[in-house]
């Protein structure tokens, strides 16, 4: 049997000259955008863009910061090799944004103002809620970022055909270094603009793939289902579910955990919940999440299409056997498609799409630290925006180098799957005691620190003992085996803890609650009322 060096790539007999010069023609391009719509000469500017996007604006934006590698191309990979329980992923990533209509959007535009731990400290003790909001918004941020660093070094591995382990870091950590400067550049107005352009891109691209996909298939879907299958070894059977998590009762555990962390952990990822304070009033906010919703619906379609094409024109073998293994589809697919020219095309979009995201995520993590931690917890308040946008800056640069070296580990896994567990982790560490903030007059920063650090905590540690570190072929250290949580997602652990902790740290000192803050508070978020007068 051949191994993966010896095997024959369907881009072996391309130069690389042209899709190269069309992928460094779009980051270029994405580059100078950054620096021309930049803005920082203070802390809104940096970290919020002023709150001068439109609802629509924010939507697009939204769309494209959270459309990432794991979107474009693990659920591609996801879907050409394992069918029907590629799609859930798709499914779950969608479903996940009426939470945020919901429950999350509108409250937390107003009672905030540049981050989440502005909303959890609204009435607890400041400085230990803020130092908690930073820690899990850090512990997110790189964990969402190393899946995205290894869908950057799959993409370009496969775009040089490059296949050592050496050379796919050393890629990585190009990309990751190119992704630092972007961000220390552009702040959130950059970034924005950035991130809108993406999604226009991506959304035209899949657009138009999953046209002529239909198209060559005479717009019979079927059809192309069944070409499909014949180039996939489930053979009709990739149509039903079960393939990926239907082999055991341990396997349909594990895909209800996944489940519950893609649904409920976007309303805990702190990107997302930073670009609800980008726009002027909640009206906006609540027009953000609809038109970011119905975009990626449209998406989350294209990418059904995408990856069945991907089965049926490259053929599930080919897919496993390039650089980044799943991860290829969708570039093997535009390839087949349109040759060197769309697969330059495609991999600039899907790298934009890695960049922008990044961008997002690095911004975040360095303004949650600058702002709650060095401006509140070391500074008391008391920091100018000056310093806090230079602390900001030297965050990121040390977040891109943690995300660096976690890519490097993690590199050839799925990026989708990869992204489930940073939702189970933003899930575990945040969405209870966002809920409970918001709608529970009981609740009090003994309640916080144990909803945020028990559900954190558990989360990091069932992940850390389970198949996904130790114990299989797949795992990040294969060779060795501390393995004892046997899912692959902690979630359907860590999620409930989290809100378990949460009440008993509530009940544990009931009167350190106070009635009047909660009422404050209440008014601000249903309001909005002085929303942009309190100074954090």
């Amino acid at each position: 049997m051949n191994t993966l060096a010896q095997q024959q790539s369907p881009l072996d007999d391309t130069s690389p000259v042209v899709n190269i010069s069309v992928f460094a023609g779009l980051i270029l391009l994405t580059l100078l955008i950054a620096y021309r719509a930049s803005s920082s000469r203070n802390t809104s500017d940096y970290f919020a863009a002023g709150g001068t996007f439109s609802g629509a604006q924010n939507g697009i934006a939204l769309s494209g910061d959270f459309l990432s590698a794991a979107s474009f191309l693990g659920i591609a990979g996801a879907i050409a090799v394992h069918g029907y329980d590629g799609f859930l992923y798709s499914i779950g990533f969608l479903v996940a944004w009426l939470v945020n209509l919901l429950l999350v959007a509108e409250r937390l535009r107003n009672t905030g103002r540049f981050t989440m731990g502005d909303v959890l400290s609204f009435r607890m003790r400041r400085r230990p809620v803020r130092a908690a909001a930073a820690v899990s918004t850090l512990f997110i941020t790189i964990a969402y970022m190393v899946a995205q660093m290894a869908g950057a070094g799959d993409l370009v591995a496969l775009l040089l055909d490059i296949r050592s382990g050496t050379g796919q870091a050393l890629v990585i950590a190009v990309v990751g270094m190119v992704m630092v400067f972007y961000v220390l550049i552009g702040g959130m107005k950059g970034t924005t603009w950035v991130q809108i352009l993406k999604a226009v891109m991506l959304l035209l691209s899949v657009s138009l793939i999953t046209l002529f996909l239909l198209g060559k298939f005479g717009f019979n879907f079927s059809s192309l289902m069944q070409s499909a299958a014949a180039n996939n070894p489930l053979g009709e059977g990739m149509f039903a579910p079960g393939a990926q998590y239907g082999e055991s009762t341990l396997t349909k555990l594990d895909f209800v955990s996944l489940s519950m962390a893609l649904v409920l952990g976007v309303a805990g990822l702190p990107h997302v919940l930073m670009r609800f304070y980008t726009v002027p009033n909640s009206r906006e906010a609540r027009r953000s999440v609809v038109w970011a919703t119905w975009l990626m619906s449209l998406f989350y379609l294209c990418t059904l299409v995408i990856g069945f094409g991907a089965a049926a024109l490259v053929g599930t073998e080919t897919i496993n056997n390039a650089p980044g293994g799943e991860n290829s589809a969708a570039p093997l697919l535009a390839y087949e498609i349109g040759g060197t020219v769309l697969l330059g095309v495609i991999s600039a979009v899907a790298f934009a799409t890695i960049l922008a995201v990044v961008a997002g995520l690095t911004l975040t993590a360095s303004a949650s630290f600058a702002h709650d931690f060095y401006a509140n917890v070391m500074r008391g308040g008391k920091a100018d925006p000056d310093s806090e946008v230079r602390v900001a800056r030297i965050t990121a640069m040390v977040i891109g180098f943690a995300a660096i070296l976690g890519g490097i580990l993690v590199n050839g896994q799925n990026i989708a799957f990869l992204v489930g567990l940073a939702f189970a982790i933003a899930a575990s560490a945040n969405l209870s005691t966002l809920v409970f903030t918001l709608f529970w007059k009981r609740f009090n920063t003994s309640g916080t620190l144990w909803g945020m650090y028990g559900g954190l905590g558990s989360c990091l540690l069932l992940m850390l003992f389970s198949p996904v570190f130790s114990g299989s072929a797949d795992s990040i250290f294969p060779s060795v085996d501390f393995s004892f949580f046997p899912l692959n997602n902690p979630g359907l652990v860590s999620i409930p803890m989290s809100f378990l902790c949460g009440v008993i740290g509530t009940l544990v000192r009931p009167r350190s609650a106070d009635p009047e803050d909660f009422e404050a508070m209440k008014v601000r978020s249903l309001t909005g009322i002085g929303s942009r007068d309190v100074v954090y």
